[in-house]
């Protein structure tokens, strides 16, 4: 089985505070792996390095066997330029908590908006594509309504569809649900589920344990910056070995 992502020795620090240490890591192809914590661990950050939205200060991330946000120069790493990096980024898709729409482009301009301009694909095959999206995530009658109109729980399918539009060979979730009414989590969980089902290379940052166990393949457990264990969920989540892992579930099972 191929590797997708590749986290090798990722450092990160926000002025005195180092919030990853050493992070290695390894996301096999078609394969959902779940990231789970407490606040502050450091998820989020770890996977906002994934596409470069944070830079690391040590180690390397490489996504489909390429340097994220990097290009090799003998022994030296030499950043991209912003140009190159916004390329990397249209193969990897990233779904934020907090929806991040366009409110002023209906449903379907906001799918159709990135395929035009990042990939130069033709408006009519974008319209097409994205149209075909909504029906997937099942919101194909609210293709010309405004974000604004819709609840938390469809914003996040538009934008878990916005994100499917650009084809990426990687989707990133970071605490999907986390600004969703507790009757709204299901629905964006079930499209998350399917896109598990056909093979879609994920890592979601959740808190949702149940979830974690139908859909991970591999559960990741961070904590104060580290991997404190991974493994299968029936592992992690069932028979954890690690003492910092038990305490946390106990809390939230």
């Amino acid at each position: 089985m191929s590797v997708m992502v590749d986290i090798r020795s990722v450092h990160k620090s926000f002025g005195s505070q180092e919030v990853l240490k050493g992070i290695d890591l390894q996301v096999n192809t078609g394969q959902v792996t779940v990231i789970l914590g407490p606040s502050g661990s450091g998820k989020s950050t770890l996977l906002r390095t994934v596409n470069h939205l944070e830079k690391v200060d040590r180690g390397a991330v490489s996504v489909d066997g390429n340097l994220v946000g990097y290009r090799r120069s003998g022994d030296t790493l030499r950043e991209l330029p912003e140009r190159e990096v916004r390329a990397q980024r249209t193969r990897i898709g990233f779904v934020f908590q907090d929806f991040r729409l366009f409110p002023h482009l209906t449903v379907l301009e906001n799918l159709v908006e990135a395929p035009v301009a990042a990939l130069k694909r033709p408006r009519v095959k974008a319209v097409e594509s994205a149209r075909l999206l909504l029906e997937r995530v099942g919101l194909a009658e609210k293709a010309d309504e405004y974000p604004g109109r819709l609840s938390g729980g469809q914003q996040q399918r538009v934008a878990i569809a916005r994100a499917l539009a650009l084809e990426p060979r990687l989707l990133l979730f970071d605490e999907p649900t986390s600004a969703l009414d507790p009757e709204l989590v299901g629905e964006v969980l079930d499209v998350i589920k399917d896109l598990a089902r056909q093979g879609t290379t994920m890592i979601v940052v959740t808190h949702e344990i149940a979830f974690a166990r139908e859909v991970a393949d591999t559960v990741v457990f961070m904590d104060a910056g580290r991997i404190v264990e991974q493994g299968p969920p029936g592992e992690v989540l069932d028979r954890p070995r690690h003492e910092r892992t038990r305490a946390f579930l106990s809390k939230v099972l």
